[in-house]
This record gives structure tokens, C-alpha cells and sequence, in this order.
């Protein structure tokens, strides 16, 4: 069965609401699976761009009062936010496995590069020390950081990185600590310090935060209902896209495919997967555009990206693979966009969109524009265009 690029793209549109917006943060949230959260701005862009009717009020609601959404350290030890429902499948499938790589390095680090002195016994004191923060942020119900590390004094112990390099660097262990504890499962980021854009959080032990906690999955299990959803968000593609978006290894991406059992498809030539029970074309949307942030979950949802990014991978990435701000036309990039100091929403277009699409994407400037008001950001990563642009 061959599947075309055109209903890729009306897929695209469709299921990550593009062109069909949601009526609520979760619904936007829940057809991506997940929204990147490595900067904050983006996670409010990101659902910006699709729902109706898009609020700040909206979103802080769904993860501070509401909690029916939630940060955590996931795919590719990347910090997204999901519903509770598929938080507690990724913490299954993907954070247990990134958890235990980063306590190693934690641990060697503690012992070989400890500042002023190594840390002996690194596995213990830590274990020791995580039950001390533990119990300082239950007795403080939320705290930040620097709270925690006056409650429990071994978080301002030091590591000394990269020694001898010209970029070396004297951190405390406070950030890395509590990052164990978070990808663990056992703490969870709260409400920003600040302005939705800040990065400083506030921290609660997620059984306060969500009390029961996240349900519990057998890995193999979750792992199949990860490629499941995704298949159905991010589907039809190629299993490299699979893995690569999950961090997974061949091993574990061909055993959550074999329980799953997905049907092959000819994707122009390359082999892809598609779920059995979805193998009817969806429509096409119609005409839409859309001004997407950096780090969005549509354009990094996967790696093979020609078929929707074409030629413009130099001007709208940077050299780590991180998208820029772009600029969407019917499943399709055309340009990219940049925030200039004075709040005015630059665009350009690398490639002709036609008269129609052009003026709506200069309407869509001007109302993101004034939807961001005195907010004013740069991307964590910035890339060539972006940061052209934002002159």
C-alpha cells in the first residue's frame, strides 16, 4: 500500500491540530503526545499555535491547578509535558531507563571529580541524601532549589567539570540531584519562579502533586503503547523515526513493534509503518498555516524530515538538530519567524507560499504579536534565521 506525501501532511494537520484546533490544552496536548519543554516558551507557543482561542490562563490551569498535565524528563532524556495518562507510560517506557544512566554518571562524577574532595561510598551518600531531600520537600509541601539545599547542606556539595579545559566549571550537585529524583519518578516540577517564561521551579514530591501518583507499567508493555500512540500522532513512518523520537535501542523499538504488529507501507520508496486499524486516508484540511515555536513536537517529531522540511534544514536548524521558529503552509515549511526586541514578529519565506498564504501568514505575525503583548523571549537553541531575523 503506497501512502503518498499528501496524506501525510493531511495527517499532520489533522491529528496534530494544525488545522483542526482543539477545543482544550489537553486535546492539543494529548494529539502530540507531548510538547517540548526544554524552554519554557515553547510549551506555551506550542499550544498557542492549537487550540481555540489560546490562553496563558488556559495552560497554567491544566499544570498547576487542574495538574491534568505534567513536566517530566522523558524521550531522548528530553523534558516534555504530557497528560498524566501518557506521563505515566513514558515513565515506564523511556524515563526508568534514562534514570538509571544518569545515576551512574552521577555517581562516577561524585568520585572522580568531587570538589573540593571526592565523594567515597558516592552510591550511598547519594542514596542518603536523596531520602534527606525528600523529607525537607514533604515537610515544605513545595520549595525551590535553593530551599532545599539550606535544608539539606550535602546538596551544595561540588563537582568540578571538564578540569583543565578552557570550559571547565564549579557546580553544586543540587540541580543534578534533584533532576535523579524527578526522572526517578519520585519529584516533579511545579509552578515556574517567575513568568511562564522563567526556568526556575518550584518542587513538590509528585504524591502530593498528584496524589496516587503516576499508574504503573510493565516496561515491554509500555513500550508497545508508546509506538502505538505514536504511530497513530506521528504515523505513517519510518521505524528510524520511531526510535530516534523514543531514544530507544533497535532491541527495544523491534520488540514494542512486534506486540504492537503494525502494517508496512511504501512511503514513496522508503518502507513505513502504519497501524492496522488505520489504514483509511483522512481527508484534506484545506488551506492552513501556522507560525510553530523553536523545539516544537511537530517538526522534531521526526528525523527523517525532507518530506515536510525540503531544503531549508540549514537556515531553521542548528547544528545539534534543534528546529528553529518556523513557519508552516498546508503540511509543508516555508520559512521562519523571530521575536525583534521591540516585540514585532519578524517572517520570512523561503519559498513561495502563493499571495493567499503570504497574507495570512503576516496576519497570524501580527496576532502573535499582540498575543504575546510585553512578553518577550529567545530560544534556547537559536539557529541561523532566527537569529537574523530577531536583528
Amino acid at each position: 500500500m503506497r501512502i503518498g506525501i499528501e496524506q501525510r501532511r493531511a495527517r499532520l494537520a489533522r491529528r496534530h491540530r494544525l488545522a483542526v484546533k482543539a477545543a482544550t490544552v489537553e486535546e492539543a496536548t494529548a494529539g502530540l503526545l507531548a510538547l517540548h519543554a526544554t524552554d519554557p516558551a515553547t510549551v506555551h507557543l506550542s499550544a498557542a499555535a492549537r487550540v481555540d482561542g489560546p490562553d496563558v490562563a488556559e495552560l497554567e490551569r491544566a499544570l498547576y491547578e487542574d495538574r491534568t498535565l505534567v513536566r517530566i524528563l522523558g524521550m531522548r532524556r528530553t523534558m516534555f509535558v504530557l497528560d498524566t495518562d501518557t506521563a505515566a507510560v513514558v515513565q515506564a517506557a523511556c524515563s526508568g531507563d534514562v534514570a538509571r544512566t544518569e545515576r551512574r554518571k552521577l555517581v562516577q562524577h561524585l568520585e572522580t571529580v568531587g570538589h573540593p574532595e571526592n565523594v567515597p561510598e558516592a552510591g550511598e551518600w547519594l542514596a542518603e541524601v536523596e531520602e534527606a531531600t525528600l523529607k525537607a520537600l514533604s515537610a515544605r509541601g513545595s520549595a525551590l532549589a535553593q530551599q532545599l539545599s539550606e535544608d539539606e547542606p550535602r546538596l551544595k556539595q561540588q563537582l568540578h567539570m571538564a578540569k583543565g579545559k578552557p570550559y571547565a566549571a564549579i557546580g553544586n550537585v543540587t540541580s543534578r540531584v534533584l533532576g535523579q529524583l524527578a526522572v526517578d519518578g519520585r519529584i516533579v516540577r511545579g509552578r515556574p519562579r517567575g513568568s511562564w517564561i522563567s526556568q526556575q521551579y518550584h518542587w513538590s514530591t509528585l504524591e502530593d502533586w498528584l496524589p496516587g501518583g503516576l499508574r504503573k507499567w510493565d516496561a515491554d508493555a509500555a513500550r508497545a503503547e508508546l509506538a502505538r500512540r505514536w504511530l497513530y500522532a506521528f504515523g505513517p513512518a519510518p521505524l528510524a523515526d520511531l526510535r530516534w523520537w523514543t531514544g530507544w535501542t533497535m532491541g527495544q523499538t523491534k520488540k514494542a513493534l512486534a506486540l504492537v504488529e503494525p502494517v508496512e507501507v511504501d512511503l514513496d520508496g522508503t518502507t513505513g509503518l502504519m497501524l492496522a486499524d488505520d489504514l483509511e486516508p483522512l481527508p484534506d484540511p484545506g488551506p492552513w498555516i501556522a507560525l510553530l515555536p523553536a523545539l516544537d513536537p511537530t517538526p522534531m517529531g521526526w528525523v527523517e524530515r525532507e518530506w515536510y522540511l525540503g531544503a531549508h534544514k540549514a537556515a531553521l536548524f542548528d547544528r545539534f538538530g534543534n528546529v528553529g521558529p518556523t513557519v508552516w503552509c498546508d503540511g509543508r515549511i516555508v520559512g521562519g519567524w523571530a521575536q525583534r526586541q521591540d516585540g514585532e514578529i519578524a517572517t520570512r519565506l523561503l519559498e513561495d507560499a502563493g499571495a493567499a498564504a503570504k497574507a495570512a501568514i503576516e496576519a497570524e505575525a501580527d496576532r502573535l504579536a499582540g498575543w504575546l503583548g510585553d512578553v518577550r523571549f529567545i530560544p534556547r537553541f537559536r539557529t541561523p534565521l532566527e537569529k537574523e531575523l530577531a536583528r
